[in-house]
């Protein structure tokens, strides 16, 4: 699951278990259903909702969209990635509900090609002003907004991701040797596999293995790459796994090395685990990364910088150790999934106070989530305003 479907699944979790009504709006089905089933949240399929921009079937999702609020009746809106943050802000002004909008990363940050970014930077830039607030997951992508012309500074706000915590088995041991590394990204576009195995081609004096987990289009490439580094006995490829947790548990060093990001994740599940990162200096990552304090911060597509990076960290099992503990311990303090909850709520609260939904002092919402999709939300009948 990417990292929107994620978000939508855990606060779907969370508000399910306070008393909040959650319905789903998502394309297709699978896996991340199956899990919202389980947990007794409920959701629908929108089949035209799909990633790729295609008109008449964007056009059929849109209607979808509509048909399904105007049956659901919600009292909040909230959409999730660019697409159906564009569609679902759509239908959801179409009949008057309040929406919000979450950006999970800029579809026109520094390090996108060009001609999608401007295409995205056009979008997001009309349909801005249909959502009442734009929550951003980092600061760096807050400024990024303002700075484009997408909205004004007192209709966004910044709410950190953050990520459910784990049982002490699922912690790492840094200061093990030899030293495994792990890179959990999709092989596409946005990762730069490429410039870490290039890296790692001048640390072969050293120990070290690195497991490489994710599908994508670009594992081919990779995979033949790795071979002309002469790498292939100390690379393994994955592909899509459920286990993460438990492959964090047995490396020593993350690695996210990227091209852009907004705020990852990966990198979070990295810090609870209580290993060291390493990670390209892009988008919101300095917001999570201490530089030497817990990992290092290294410019996109610096091979030297990198190399010598890692190099420190093969080396340095007390280094490891030091820094595998402050990141789980900023974890705590930043990062838990609670603290992500607490504050969007709040947003909600302020929306639906904002737009006359409910009385101020009201002590609950009901509330509904997607990924790739709408969320509706609906609070209970006797916490209306009067309409």
């Amino acid at each position: 699951m990417g990292g929107a479907q994620v978000h939508v699944r855990d606060l779907s979790f969370a508000l399910t278990r306070e008393g909040h009504d959650v319905t789903v709006l998502t394309g297709g089905s699978g896996h991340f259903t199956e899990e919202l089933a389980d947990h007794g949240v409920s959701w629908l399929s929108v089949p035209n909702l799909q990633l790729p921009i295609r008109p008449v079937a964007d056009a059929r999702a849109l209607g979808q969209l509509r048909a399904a609020l105007k049956r659901l009746k919600p009292d909040l809106v909230s959409t999730h990635s660019s697409k159906a943050g564009v569609l679902g802000r759509l239908a959801a002004r179409s009949l008057g509900l309040p929406v919000i909008f979450t950006a999970h990363g800029w579809a026109f940050t520094p390090g996108t090609p060009r001609r999608t970014a401007a295409l995205y930077r056009c979008l997001e830039r009309s349909v801005a002003p249909l959502a009442t607030r734009i929550i951003t997951v980092s600061d760096f992508d807050r400024d990024l907004a303002i700075r484009e012309g997408v909205a004004a500074t007192d209709r966004v706000v910044t709410v950190h991701n953050g990520v459910p915590d784990i049982g002490p088995e699922l912690r790492a041991s840094p200061t093990r040797s030899p030293v495994r590394l792990i890179m959990v990204a999709r092989f596409e576009q946005q990762k730069d596999h490429r410039t870490l195995l290039e890296s790692l081609a001048g640390l072969t004096d050293l120990s070290w293995h690195l497991d490489l987990v994710g599908g994508g289009p670009f594992l081919p490439a990779a995979r033949s790459l790795s071979e002309r580094l002469g790498l292939d006995r100390r690379v393994q490829f994955w592909g899509a796994r459920r286990d993460v947790a438990h492959r964090l548990a047995d490396a020593q060093v993350f690695l996210l090395i990227s091209n852009w990001e907004g705020f990852p994740r990966s990198v979070l599940e990295a810090m609870r685990a209580g290993l060291p990162v390493v990670a390209s200096d892009v988008g919101g990552v300095s917001e999570s990364v201490e530089q030497e304090t817990t990992g290092f911060l290294v410019p996109r597509g610096d091979v030297g910088e990198l190399r010598a990076g890692l190099r420190r960290l093969l080396t340095d099992s007390e280094l490891r150790g030091r820094l595998g503990s402050e990141g789980r311990r900023r974890y705590e303090e930043r990062f838990r999934f609670e603290l992500t909850t607490a504050k969007t709520v709040a947003i909600y609260r302020d929306v639906l106070i904002q737009c006359g939904r409910v009385e101020t002092g009201s002590v609950e919402i009901r509330s509904s989530f997607g990924a790739r999709g709408a969320v509706a939300a609906k609070i209970p009948d006797a916490e209306r305003a009067a309409e």
